[in-house]
């Protein structure tokens, strides 16, 4: 994965995670909007670690949405801080205890009976596990698929709105074929083709869409993490996964 391993010599700002985690005890706007979005990218993980346990696909949706109205408490999110330097594996210890602690509590928000915390594409979730493999994989295993799967999506979707952007649509999905494989013979010209560039032009753009790739899946790392020292070591973890 090209540019990956990279560090593009920017300190290490303020993350989403590290907003909530320094808010926790006394939640702001800023740490409350931040939680909601970090829920709303992994959400995906929660819901696949728990059909992959078993569960059906609708009291799987009532416990993913009641882990989530949970989660949104002050008092639960102060309580439940174990491994909270990450926040992917504060919300595995934090899910499993809530399945086991809480479970008759959760599924008796019967479908439709109880509040939507966040709307939530079930259909496509169960689309996408459906096209997994059926193998051996654990609830742990697939936890951490989606989770990387879950990064690299929010990485695509900001990596293509950087280079489409400026009248230039289209180019993204033009040179998204390059973005981790050599390039066959010919395809170069055909890209420059189709773009109305050189092929020059186009192996800069490539150059560039490849480092920048690195960039954002190191930058949407960290937003799940409260320190900078565990970048390199979460990275290794996604990298796994994904090859997993």
């Amino acid at each position: 994965m090209p540019g990956v391993g990279m560090d593009d010599g920017r300190s290490f700002r303020t993350t989403h995670w590290s907003v909530v985690l320094a808010a926790r005890h006394a939640p702001t706007q800023e740490s409350t909007a931040a939680l909601e979005t970090l829920a709303r990218t992994y959400w995906m993980p929660l819901y696949a670690f728990i059909r992959r346990r078993g569960t059906e696909p609708a009291e799987a949706q009532d416990l993913t949405q009641g882990f989530f109205a949970r989660l949104l408490e002050k008092d639960w999110l102060m309580s439940a801080d174990s491994e909270r330097g990450r926040f992917r594996t504060f919300l595995l210890t934090a899910l499993t205890r809530f399945l086991s602690d809480e479970y008759d509590r959760a599924t008796a928000l019967k479908r439709g009976g109880g509040a939507t915390v966040l709307s939530l594409d079930f259909d496509t979730a169960e689309e996408r596990l459906s096209m997994e493999p059926s193998d051996e994989r654990t609830p742990e295993q697939a936890f951490d698929r989606a989770w990387a799967e879950a990064v690299l999506e929010r990485v695509l979707l900001r990596l293509a709105a950087e280079f489409d952007d400026g009248g230039r649509g289209g180019r993204f999905a033009v040179l998204k074929p390059f973005l981790t494989e050599d390039a066959p013979d010919g395809s170069y010209r055909e890209a420059a083709g189709k773009l109305g560039l050189s092929e020059a032009a186009v192996k800069s753009g490539i150059h560039r869409l490849r480092r920048r790739y690195g960039e954002l899946i190191r930058e949407e790392i960290s937003l799940t993490l409260a320190a900078a020292a565990d970048i390199d070591s979460e990275l290794e973890h996604f990298l796994a996964a994904l090859g997993g």
